[in-house]
């Protein structure tokens, strides 16, 4: 059974740091694009950050400059490094596994074929 479980999320005021983890367990994921993905309250789930299988990585462009993601094949795990935070950034985030070793933060959620349950994170202003 395949199980990614997001951690990190927590509540933080504008300016702030966190660091997100997403540890995968039953798959192995490096041949796979990864990605984070985030929702707010009444908004569309959007991506945020992507890094395919040799390490290119793309971004939304509202975090460009603020937030790395990088990823630990043999730990099978995630990360999401998010600096300045500000309180648009408050929404449940996400990791999911690709199907392919190619994507970017414009791929349709919908292609993604594992998914976890999502951190909270929250901004204060």
């Amino acid at each position: 059974q395949v199980q990614l479980v997001e951690s990190g999320g927590g509540s933080v005021q504008a300016g702030g740091s966190l660091k997100l983890s997403c540890a995968v367990s039953g798959y192995a994921i490096s041949s796979n694009c990864m990605a984070w993905f985030r929702q707010a309250p009444g908004k569309e789930r959007e991506g945020v950050a992507t890094i395919d299988s040799i390490g290119s990585t793309s971004y939304v462009d509202s975090v460009t400059g603020r937030f790395t993601i990088s990823r630990d094949n043999a730990k099978n795990s995630l990360y999401l490094q998010m600096n300045s935070l500000n309180p648009e950034d408050t929404a449940m985030y996400y990791c999911a596994v690709a199907p392919g070793r190619w994507c970017r933060v414009w791929t349709a959620y919908s292609v993604f074929r594992y998914w976890g349950r999502g951190t909270q994170v929250t901004v204060s202003s």
